[in-house]
């Protein structure tokens, strides 16, 4: 028998007992040493063949992953480990640490209990540790931490013993003030999850030459720092690997430190669904019970080249096995179970069936999409997942011959449906197809895979910025008036506090909450009383209030009246780009008697319209979206990187000294920084490091906006000359 086909076995006799089940995601800012750390650990559990240094890349299965030397796609691989006599089935998830597929590391978080944690020694807690700790704590997901790459603190920075312990603290206390800072407003996390050494839920060691030590495991072999610092100085790594291995250290504080979950689930289930407690199946969820309903949340939606599309995700209640016919959240219908497995790296193993507590690859359920509640009964949906940041940056995507139309588009919705912090907008009369992503690096990775994987060569536009449009005063009342002139609205836009804005993006006020909780969340937010009583629908984080008292037909109209708003919103009127932040009024209507008369036609072009107004009376500004800048950089070079942050209409915020680097923190528009890493290469030597982050939007300098607006509206084909009513540029 295959040392493959033994441990899939294993695997299987494992799933049963979800007590010694762990879901685990491991994340950390790009090139921290996630990827190399589960090579060790694959390689610890007899998974890859333990050769040497661990340079494999198991978990980079796609060719441009090897190429660039960063994960792209959120991986998983189940493997097991004894600790204390018992065996263990572990579920990882290697999840990428590149801040444009951080939405791969949210959708992970929502598979998991558990998030290690890794930080590079040398680098420190970087602003993508604070992003992947955020993902983990707002999903109820418990941290610990591995400080990764302490060879180098030895050999190359030749620190002594006084020196790193200080360096080592001072990460630990970093990412302990970002736990405590998340905690605090936690109800349902009673217990401290700050980690520390005595606990044993820090670890430290080196990915690349696979050895590691925690508290318990030097109590257990018996070597201290001063012994590891002797071996490491002389060479001796292979046999410091041998004496603490990483992956019995790591597997250990997996095993010991992270929940179960039958402990896991009765906490999580209430931050993730808001179904009601008192039913079945949210008893069946919180009791992990295998003989329940089957509910399966769908994290990750793959393409097997020969099964077609597997959907990989958490099985919360229930087994689920072949030929079960289930619903998928959102559509209609049942989608019948054609094979389950579990993931091992790359490779999908088939097994028999999967029960609760683990998490399943499934084929057949070709209706989910990422983000999707599968269940054998009609239930509520899970939450759905929050994305951190939104999409920035657009290219427009044009096949090169006609004939490869229809396969790009069907390829396209592909695309968005794996990832849904891409937006794919599809023109069908232009022939032009675009996508909006987190950055140049998504969206030339998107490009490149659909000409790789599916063989249609494309030509792609130059990368676009997407901009927001936002009011900066409040409104008078203005009236909107029907084609017929027959039902006129009465409107008025005010700016939302930044504050509910937020609520809104993190998904703490939404329209599928329960009325009672979303009035209570926009409360909290800042908004007042009477306000949130009147709320009728939000849309994007714009809110629409409607205020008048006993008009005749309004109710039958209403739907209407919100179709009229979202265009209105979607489009706005300085540059056909999407509206925030806005609070709409509807304070009166005169609606004509006859249905007939106040239909569709009427209705929307009059809510548009005095939409439209309203926002242009608003003082209405376009915004444009900026990111963090953060270079690290030797000092001889921190003038010319501070001035590549200055140069593109950015300001530098703080320069401070870390070690023997200079590091340069500030902001700048997304516009500016197209091209910056290549710039910045040139400036510095190529001795820069640089990492950016997406950090919403701001209203764009008065005297820019209106070049701007005008270059947006050429592009879009609209006219040039704005509508009369704005002259305030």
């Amino acid at each position: 028998m295959g040392r493959r086909k033994k441990i899939v076995q294993e695997c299987e006799t494992l799933m049963d007992k979800p007590e010694n089940i762990r879901n685990i995601a491991i994340a950390a800012h790009v090139d921290h040493g996630k990827t190399t750390l589960t090579d060790n650990l694959l390689a610890g559990a007899g998974m890859i063949a333990d050769e040497g240094e661990a340079t494999k890349l198991m978990m980079d299965t796609e060719e441009d992953e090897q190429e660039r030397g960063i994960t792209i796609d959120a991986a998983n691989v189940s493997m097991t480990h004894e600790y204390e006599g018992t065996n263990h089935l572990i579920n990882l998830i290697d999840t990428p640490g590149h801040v444009d597929f951080g939405g791969d590391v949210t959708r992970a978080m929502r598979a998991v209990d558990g998030a290690l944690v890794v930080v590079d020694a040398v680098e420190g807690a970087m602003p993508q540790t604070e992003t992947v700790l955020r993902q983990a704590l707002r999903e109820g997901v418990k941290p610990t931490l591995f400080i990764n790459k302490v060879d180098r603190l030895i050999s190359e920075l030749q620190e002594g013993p006084e020196e790193m312990q200080e360096r080592l603290l001072a990460v630990i206390r970093d990412v302990n003030e970002l736990i405590r800072g998340m905690t605090e407003e936690m109800d349902d996390i009673d217990e401290d999850w700050t980690v520390s050494v005595e606990e044993g839920t820090v670890g430290f060691g080196s990915a690349l030459y696979k050895w590691g030590v925690s508290m318990p495991s030097m109590q257990r072999t018996g070597m201290d720092f001063g012994e590891i610092m002797e071996l490491e100085r002389a060479d001796k790594r292979q046999e410091l690997h041998e004496r603490t291995p990483l992956s019995d250290v790591v597997l250990d504080m997996v095993v010991e430190h992270f929940p179960n979950p039958v402990d896991a689930q009765p906490r999580r289930i209430p931050r993730i669904w808001r179904g009601d407690e008192d039913t079945d199946v949210a008893e069946q969820m919180q009791l992990v019970d295998e003989d329940g309903e089957v509910v399966l949340m769908v994290t990750d939606i793959g393409i097997d080249p020969h099964a077609g599309e597997i959907a990989a995700g958490r099985v919360f209640s229930g087994t689920i096995e072949k030929g079960q016919e289930l619903y998928v959240s959102g559509t209609a219908g049942k989608n019948r179970v054609q094979s389950v497995g579990i993931y091992m790296g790359g490779e999908r193993e088939e097994v028999e069936k999967v029960p609760a507590g683990n998490i399943a690859a499934v084929t057949g359920l070709k209706d989910a999409i990422a983000g999707s509640t599968v269940s054998s009964t009609e239930m509520t949906p899970f939450e759905s997942i929050e994305h951190i940041s939104e999409p920035v940056i657009t290219k427009s995507v044009e096949a090169q011959s006609m004939d490869d139309l229809p396969k790009l588009i069907e390829t396209l919705q592909q695309v968005a449906k794996e990832d849904p912090t891409i937006n794919i907008e599809i023109n069908e009369d232009t022939g032009e197809h675009l996508i909006s992503g987190q950055g140049e690096l998504h969206l030339e990775v998107v490009t490149q895979r659909i000409e790789r994987n599916q063989g249609i060569p494309v030509n792609t536009g130059e990368p676009i910025v997407v901009y927001r449009e936002a009011p900066q005063e409040s409104s008078r009342e203005v009236e909107g008036i029907s084609p017929n002139r027959h039902n006129r609205f009465y409107i008025t836009v005010e700016p939302l506090d930044e504050d509910i804005v937020e609520a809104i993006k993190r998904g703490e006020a939404s329209m599928d909450m329960p009325e009672l909780e979303r009035r209570e969340a926009l409360q909290e937010a800042g908004l007042d009383k009477d306000t949130s009583q009147e709320v009728e629908t939000i849309h994007g984080s714009n809110i629409f209030v409607d205020d008048t008292k006993g008009i005749q037909h309004l109710n039958e109209t209403m739907e209407l009246v919100i179709e009229g708003l979202q265009e209105a919103l979607n489009d706005g009127p300085l540059a056909n780009e999407p509206v925030q932040g806005s609070l709409i009024r509807l304070h009166d209507a005169r609606l004509h008697e006859d249905a007939i008369h106040r239909g569709p036609a009427q209705v929307i072009p009059a809510v548009r319209q005095a939409v439209h107004n309203a926002l242009m009376d608003a003082e209405i500004r376009l915004l444009e979206p900026i990111q963090d800048v953060r270079i690290d950089v030797p000092n001889e070079h921190m003038g010319a990187a501070s001035g590549e942050i200055q140069g593109r209409r950015g300001r530098v915020d703080d320069m401070y000294q870390e070690g023997d680097l200079m590091v340069v923190e500030g902001i700048a528009p997304v516009d500016e920084m197209i091209g910056f890493s290549s710039d910045i290469r040139s400036a510095t030597e190529g001795r820069a490091s640089w990492n950016t982050e997406n950090a919403g939007f701001r209203v764009m300098a008065d005297n820019l906006q209106p070049e701007k607006i005008a270059e947006i509206r050429e592009r879009k084909g609209m006219k040039t000359e704005l509508p009369e009513m704005i002259d305030y540029f």
